[in-house]
């Protein structure tokens, strides 16, 4: 009998590498680079609507569109350490860890942008193009966030009463490259649904906006 292939066997990288172009902030040069971003995911059925979305709608209703959903909403925010650790103390140790991963396959991150190495897209990046393992683990690592935000995009309300974000195609089509929810990781994704990020206590300061790792060439994420 034929084994099935496992989803984690396939290569990632291109869908990985889409998703972080395409949940990035919308920009004219993102819209000239759709079909160079469709050309990696040609067959995914999960970012069909998204790059639809992204074609037929004006540069600067996704804009507003995109900060209503990602700037202004705690479930739907881009960092992967909020949903765990929320703005706390705690937080600031996983951080580091990301940029240890960072460094440790031979990439800085770039502290002049003052944006957190967290940011999905970052992540994203850096699996795509510097340490598809590294960029794994981070993922598996965060995978009840990462499956929060799926959650919370789906069912986003939007202003014609119909629910889902043009943006959860990139949700979906990530968390398919991942490995099945089991026992424990279903468990953390559940209560996670139930209770949130944890309260704010602290402040994260000398972090803004635009994730970027160098390397030998720069690689910027967000403007």
């Amino acid at each position: 009998m034929r084994r099935r292939r496992s989803r984690t066997t396939d290569d990632v990288r291109p869908v990985w590498a889409a998703c972080s172009a395409l949940l990035d902030y919308p920009t004219a040069d993102l819209l000239a680079a759709l079909d160079d971003i469709e050309g990696l995911v040609a067959e995914n059925p999960h970012l069909a609507g998204l790059l639809g979305h992204l074609r037929t709608t004006p540069l600067v209703d996704l804009q507003a569109e995109y900060v209503a959903t990602f700037d202004h909403t705690r479930k739907c925010a881009l960092y992967l350490t909020y949903f765990a650790y929320g703005d706390t103390r705690r937080r600031g140790q996983a951080l580091v860890r990301f940029k240890e991963t960072y460094r440790a396959a031979g990439v800085a991150w770039d502290e002049s942008t003052g944006e957190l190495p967290d940011h999905l897209c970052a992540v994203l990046q850096f699996g795509a193009s510097v340490d598809r393992a590294g960029g794994g683990r981070l993922l598996a690592d965060h995978r009840a966030g990462v499956e929060m935000l799926r959650l919370a995009l789906s069912g986003w309300r939007n202003d014609d009463g119909t629910s889902g974000s043009p943006w959860a195609g990139a949700l979906r089509a990530v968390c398919a490259t991942l490995p099945e929810l089991r026992g424990d990781e279903a468990d953390a994704v559940r209560r996670l649904v139930e209770q949130g990020p944890p309260a704010e206590d602290v402040g994260l300061e000398g972090y803004g906006a635009g994730p970027a790792l160098i390397a030998p060439a720069t690689l910027t994420v967000r403007s």
